[in-house]
């Protein structure tokens, strides 16, 4: 036991920009499961300072073969066992900093067991959540009315935001600072080009963003529509709408996971012409 905890730390490194063309690699072995961490590696490389996280590197026989994004998210890219057993050791060892893990339900589900006794209880576990994909044109006409948010309507988006997150998280994301960081965020979306919505006499009826863009795929999330006009179809022809958008001007090939009690939420995406490709968990905190 003692060697193999031995040999797994001597293999896990904290990787530097000097790496990022065999950490982007990596990623792109599953580009969809991966656009998260391969699309801040791309925006932001690998210097701790500038991405906001660690990447932990994990090597055998000298060849990297497992990253781990540990900052507010702890996410395992490509994960083979002895690799998770070396990130779950290095993050006991540092304690909590993360508000979830997330990513590769066989990884997270090994990572979490590893971590269960050390950290503290989590809020919720979300064992089972479909990552699905859709790499051709939607199959339900797009909602013409779905359009890029303005700037000068991040105003409007916010309360509708807000709503979105409070019921998919189960808290508000308005915290100490008055919700100044999740405007920040919201309005970054806003001003990258990547948050869209439906917005009717200044109310929001549907809206979704883009949260990660790589070469090769993107991630949706965000999928929100207000109780009230729920079961009329705004989530499948918005969803049709930021597929057709998306695929034309980011990536050609359009991501999400969604939890799997979330039937109304699968139906409307399978009706686009999204497919299950994987399946992923979440442990929040």
């Amino acid at each position: 036991m003692l060697r193999t905890r031995a040999a797994s730390a001597s293999a896990l490194r904290l990787l530097s920009d000097h790496d990022r063309d065999e950490a982007l690699a990596l990623c792109d072995r599953d580009p969809v499961t991966n656009v998260f961490v391969s699309a801040r590696i791309r925006g932001c490389g690998l210097d701790p300072m500038r991405l906001g996280a660690q990447i932990w590197g994990y090597q055998e026989a000298g060849r990297l073969v497992s990253l781990c994004y540990s900052g507010a998210n702890l996410v395992p890219v490509q994960a083979v066992p002895a690799a998770v057993m070396a990130f779950a050791e290095r993050a006991r060892r540092q304690g909590r900093r993360c508000s979830s893990i997330a990513g590769p339900a066989d990884a997270v589900a090994d990572l979490w067991g590893r971590l269960t006794p050390h950290w503290d209880r989590p809020r919720d576990v979300r064992a089972c959540q479909p990552l699905m994909a859709i790499a051709g044109d939607p199959q339900v006409e797009p909602d013409p009315q779905v359009r890029r948010v303005r700037p000068d309507e991040v105003a409007i988006l916010l309360p509708a935001s807000i709503a979105m997150f409070t019921e998919e998280v189960g808290v508000s994301p308005i915290g100490f600072d008055g919700g100044a960081a999740y405007r920040a965020r919201v309005s970054e979306l806003v001003c990258g080009g990547r948050s869209f919505a439906r917005i009717e006499d200044g109310s929001v009826t549907f809206k979704a963003e883009v949260g990660a863009v790589t070469p090769h795929a993107c991630q949706v999330q965000g999928v929100w529509v207000p109780p009230d006009r729920r079961g009329r179809g705004h989530a499948s022809r918005g969803m049709a709408a930021v597929v057709a958008i998306a695929r034309r001007t980011m990536a050609p090939v359009v991501s999400l996971y969604v939890n799997d009690f979330n039937a109304p939420a699968r139906a409307a995406y399978q009706r686009v012409g999204f497919t299950q490709v994987g399946t992923f968990m979440s442990v929040l905190f």
